[in-house]
């Protein structure tokens, strides 16, 4: 099955929040990335998620762009 770019972004952060034991609302919050946005990026029907927004996350949980598209569904 093929994974959507939107659904590979979803599971890394879900993955990456379960890591750290935070959650999407604090990470979100730590981004200054609004919740809501967060929350579309995990909904499927949700808008697409911007390369910006992406970036923001990563500063909020402290990793790169890199590290973050590190993952075996980007591959």
């Amino acid at each position: 099955m093929k994974i959507t770019m939107k659904s590979a972004v979803s599971n890394r952060l879900q993955q990456l929040c379960k890591e750290r034991h935070i959650t999407l609302h604090w990470l979100a919050v730590h981004s200054g990335v609004t919740p809501s946005t967060v929350y579309s990026i995990m909904n499927s029907k949700g808008e697409d998620v911007s390369i910006i927004t992406v970036k923001r996350l990563c500063d909020g949980l402290n990793i790169t762009l890199k590290e973050f598209f590190n993952d075996s569904d980007f591959q």
